[in-house]
């Protein structure tokens, strides 16, 4: 499905997928440009160059992205659609086949070669991101990707996502499994107790203005992990997902490939539309053949009522020094026990902190060893009143080079930003109810089922100031 795999350092064109789409699309097909040309136009899509200057398409106020699909212009036509990401200052993309005509454009839920191509992308990722800190080995590993990539997509078409699975040199390459019933992305089979591991994980991210003009927002995203030892060339596992009786329902659903088949009503509702009493709300069955290794079974978002934190933040200049107050709520929904929590609070722009004075009425706060930012610990648990404060005073002696500076933030804009994980617990209520999990393979399996909150971009501006980016409500 892939027509261009582009890391900065690798690539790989199919042209037999390329064929195939200009079959489908006629007189209006657009063409793939050259490498050099795509690149440049992704990165100009993507705002990574040119992005001093103003473009109606690409830059208007009107124009928000909710996805990571993008129309990329080039000489020959605009190319549709085109899936790309940055992850660890990489850049991951590829342009999937759309097997219909593109005019009029089909809905993302029904081109089945984006769920392909993002699990091919996240595969990649997952095999080339522990390398990341080491130059070398990352260098080594984006050498053997190339041969990797005609393991898991020979054709074009994605046969095993799981590169790490994968051999990196011809000479070691197994033959392909004998068994007619084993599917390509089960590269092996298990031997030993069977047992299945699933963890949901729900990231929360958040932007807070405590405006009156300024709506706050807030996105829930999910992922359920799955790890199945299970004996069998092509065991059958059925899955469900359960949410309280008043939980959200769970949106933009993307299943894995391994997925055999699921209600159209789950994947048809999406954030985009406003929600009705005919949403489909569960429980999400999801009966799969699971790949041999770890892999995320599913992803959604939801449209939760408030956010886990709600915060106000307020820093005045005066003078030399600044005074700043921190008022943070644990809304009484949300379990209050976290592996960690605490608020950072950064100062751009200015020099090494020289003088603190501050009150906090809960928790620890600590200056970090550049002496540009406030680490307030608030443990794991808050206090009875599920409210805690920060008031203080701040002075700042000479900049050096070494400070943080940052263009968006300047004067009075700042902000502070949350941390925090919550063991056992989602946003949306959504949990694995251990007892239905069917797995039609010999034995009695080991079942286990966690799940997680963890902030995500959880940002509380200064309300003295103006904030960079401004949502307003869409009712005014």
């Amino acid at each position: 499905v892939a027509t261009k795999m582009l890391l900065f350092l690798c690539h790989r064109r199919y042209p037999t997928v390329e064929i195939r789409a200009e079959t489908y699309n006629g007189s209006t097909h657009v063409p793939v440009p050259s490498d050099s040309a795509f690149l440049k136009a992704l990165l100009f899509e993507l705002r990574l160059i040119d992005d001093h200057i103003f473009v109606e398409h690409r830059d208007t106020c009107t124009r928000i992205n909710h996805s990571s699909v993008y129309s990329v212009r080039t000489e020959g036509g605009v190319l549709w659609p085109v899936l790309a990401f940055q992850k660890s200052g990489l850049i991951y993309a590829c342009l999937p086949l759309v097997e219909e005509t593109l005019e009029p454009r089909p809905p993302l839920l029904t081109v089945s070669g984006l769920s392909q191509g993002l699990a091919l992308l996240l595969g990649i990722v997952d095999y080339i991101s522990p390398s990341r800190k080491n130059e070398a080995e990352m260098n080594a590993k984006i050498g053997q990707l190339r041969n990797l990539l005609i393991q898991a997509c020979p054709l074009g078409t994605p046969l095993n996502t799981n590169i790490r699975s994968l051999n990196s040199s011809f000479d070691d390459i197994q033959e392909m499994p004998t068994d007619e019933n084993q599917p390509a992305w089960r590269s092996n089979t298990y031997k030993g107790k069977p047992q299945v591991n699933v963890c949901i994980t729900e990231k929360v991210k958040c932007m807070q203005y405590d405006k009156r003009d300024v709506v706050d927002m807030w996105q829930v995203y999910g992922a359920v992990n799955c790890k199945c030892d299970i004996e069998g060339s092509a065991p059958n596992v059925t899955l469900s997902l359960n949410l309280p009786t008043n939980g959200p329902p769970l949106q933009d659903i993307v299943v894995h490939h391994c997925v055999t088949s699921v209600d159209p009503a789950m994947l048809m509702s999406s954030s985009a539309e406003p929600l009705d009493d005919s949403v489909y709300n569960g429980p999400y069955k999801f009966p799969f053949i699971p790949p041999s290794d770890s892999f995320n079974l599913c992803y959604y978002t939801s449209q939760v009522p408030v956010p886990p934190i709600l915060g106000c933040y307020q820093l005045i200049e005066e003078g030399s020094q600044l005074k700043i107050t921190v008022n943070l709520k644990l809304h009484e929904s949300i379990k209050n026990s976290f592996e960690y929590c605490e608020a950072r609070i950064p100062f751009f722009n200015r020099g090494p902190i020289a003088q603190l004075e501050y009150k906090v009425s809960y928790g620890q706060l600590d200056l970090s060893r550049e002496k540009s930012l406030l680490v307030w610990v608030i443990g794991q648990k808050f206090p009875k009143s599920l409210e805690v404060s920060l008031t203080g005073t701040v002075s700042f002696g000479t900049a050096g080079k070494e400070h943080p500076t940052d263009y968006v933030c300047t004067g009075n804009t700042a902000y502070v930003k949350l941390y925090f994980r919550i063991p056992d617990f989602t946003l949306t209520g959504c949990y694995v109810d251990q007892h239905s999990v069917q797995i039609f393979a010999p034995g009695k399996p080991k079942i286990t089922a966690s799940r997680e909150l963890i902030s995500s971009d959880y940002y509380i501006w200064n309300s003295k100031a103006a904030a960079p980016m401004v949502y307003k409500t869409l009712f005014d």
